[in-house]
């Protein structure tokens, strides 16, 4: 394993503390490419205009002809916390316009992806809308031409709402709003989907405004539709989607906490904080990414997205907790299931040899909804790009898979290599570079797995399987207090903005077992005693070993202090 420490501009370090960041956090922001206190600033003006995404203006138009006609709008979601946020948001904001809006999600294990041509019929009886005037597609859309065709024939309009890479062929909708469209030219291009729905919003609140929908309210002033006020689902729904946390992502998802730090948060947000045991008035990305997301993923991978939706739509507080409480129930069996399926994966797997490129795994008795999750850890642990299969229930037959791969391997283009290599082996597929999902003949596996690793071999830097630990160095002793895990906490951290990892070496000066499956520790680091914790592991730390770590607020006891995450141990 490779251990790299950040590179810290001084000149960048230097301006950030003199506008008056903590010393730590001006070192950490600069490593991380921050080179003025302006690029910190958490202001709504700061976020890009919406103007400049391909499509908003046909998009605005088309939903603003739709309200003022009094047209039914339905919106079509995907199944994962980035997909309900995106629906919620869509929900929430064309209500606050006039709109006559309801939503229909898949069902990940009865009809598949997207917005497919058996979608679009079961929209045409739906219970509570009826026959929708307008289809809208969040988190999903940007490959469904077959879907779209359907709804084209049957007259009834689609605009996609995406930021899914798209495919040779576009879908012929009236219009698409994509940042990552041939065309686009907005700047980021990192938007997950309730980001991009955020944005319709924005752009559709302006067409309204021209069209002069909003009334002056006594005294002058507009009475425009609050916005604002759903940058908690924004926020939620980016952490969870883990999308790079460029510029204006990052101002997005600082907006959206500190909403949920005021109290503003909606009620299902505040019902999940509390099922979760996390405290709102200090959120952090760590919450969300960790504590929220997963329980409303819990559902669409074991259920029907549906019930975090409603959640997320609860005005009620009531409401919220009830829905966040089977939430949580859903998530206990989740992990369960997950914690299963990971251990039988790792006892049948040895450590990959270094002419191995890429894992597949299968098992006949595994749930779909969760090979993700398993992908996931199998990466993690080996270091390679993993795609994990389980069985169908909807398509006899057939396989559901979902891979995950690691940096400089970009999943979607490879298996799109394999795909046009071998015509036929893969049903479907869509991603982005680290995540991608996929169908297979029932007994393609083992072709698949030879086409997959070909495919990598062929495409990978070979450096790509050397691990790398990026790490923020020593920190001194002095620096280490409440106040900076105060800051650490709060700040916006996640994928291409990472959190802190800090490194040094360490004496044990006693460790001990804890429910049979942590180490429980006290160390000298930096040149003072700490408490520490290291889960996971049962064998005992030799007496000076170079860790990674992280800092967490401890307040067990109604006492509060500093103690050390053992993340890694280098010797």
């Amino acid at each position: 394993m490779n251990v790299v420490t950040r590179a810290v501009p001084d000149a960048a370090a230097q301006a950030l503390r003199t506008a008056g960041v903590h010393p730590v956090l001006a070192r950490l922001y600069a490593a991380r490419g921050i080179r003025a206190p302006g690029e910190l600033a958490a202001d709504p003006k700061d976020l890009l205009p919406p103007d400049t995404l391909r499509g908003l203006s046909e998009a605005s138009t088309l939903l603003a002809d739709c309200i003022e006609q009094g047209r039914r709008i339905l919106i079509v979601a995907d199944y994962d916390c980035d997909g309900a946020t995106a629906c919620a948001v869509g929900i929430r904001g064309l209500r606050m316009m006039g709109a006559r809006v309801d939503f229909l999600v898949p069902n990940r294990f009865e009809h598949g992806y997207g917005l497919t041509p058996a979608i679009v019929d079961l929209a045409l009886r739906h219970p509570r809308l009826g026959r929708p005037d307008l289809i809208v597609t969040v988190d999903n859309g940007i490959a469904s031409v077959d879907g779209v065709a359907r709804a084209r024939a049957l007259g009834i309009d689609v605009l996609v709402t995406d930021h899914h890479l798209p495919g040779d062929v576009l879908p012929e909708a009236r219009a698409i709003v994509n940042p990552n469209q041939p065309g686009c030219p907005f700047e980021s291009k990192h938007l997950a989907g309730v980001g991009v729905m955020f944005y319709v919003l924005l752009g559709l609140r302006a067409e309204l405004r021209r069209r002069g929908r909003f009334a002056p309210a006594q005294g002058g002033a507009r009475t425009e539709p609050p916005l604002q006020s759903l940058l908690d689902l924004v926020a939620l729904g980016t952490v969870a989607d883990l999308v790079r946390l460029d510029r204006n992502n990052r101002l997005l998802v600082e907006l959206g906490l500190r909403r949920i730090r005021a109290g503003q948060a909606c009620p299902g947000v505040n019902a999940l904080f509390a099922v979760a045991g996390r405290d709102a008035r200090r959120a952090g990305c760590g919450d969300l990414g960790f504590a929220l997301g997963p329980r409303i993923n819990a559902a669409g991978r074991l259920s029907d997205i549906t019930l975090g939706i409603e959640c997320l739509l609860a005005d009620d507080g009531g409401d919220a907790a009830r829905l966040a409480a089977e939430l949580d129930t859903i998530n206990r069996e989740r992990r369960q299931i997950e914690t299963d399926m990971r251990d039988e994966a790792l006892a049948d797997m040895a450590p990959p040899d270094a002419a191995c490129h890429a894992l597949v795994v299968m098992r006949e008795h595994w749930h779909e909804g969760v090979v993700g999750l398993v992908a996931s850890r199998l990466k993690d642990r080996h270091h390679r790009p993993v795609v994990a299969f389980a069985p169908s229930a909807a398509e006899p037959g057939t396989l559901r898979g979902s891979g995950r791969s690691i940096a400089g391997i970009h999943l979607r283009d490879v298996l799109d290599l394999v795909s046009k290599r071998h015509p036929g082996l893969i049903l479907r597929f869509g991603g982005h570079a680290m995540a991608a999902g996929l169908s297979l003949p029932a007994d393609g596996v083992d072709r698949f797995a030879q086409a997959l690793e070909a495919a990598v071999a062929e495409t990978a830097d070979p450096s790509c399987f050397a691990p790398e630990v990026l790490t923020d160095g020593p920190l001194a002793a002095e620096d280490v207090d409440l106040d900076l895990v105060g800051h650490l906490d709060a700040a916006v951290w996640g994928q291409g903005f990472p959190p802190p990892l800090f490194c040094d070496q360490a004496d044990v000066l006693a460790q001990r077992l804890i429910k049979d499956r942590h180490l429980k520790l006290d160390l000298r680091v930096g040149g003072a005693r700490r408490s520490a914790i290291l889960f996971g592991r049962t064998d005992p730390l030799p007496a000076r070993p170079t860790i990674t770590y992280r800092l967490m607020r401890n307040d067990y006891g109604g006492r509060s202090s500093v103690e050390i995450v053992v993340e890694s141990v280098l010797d």
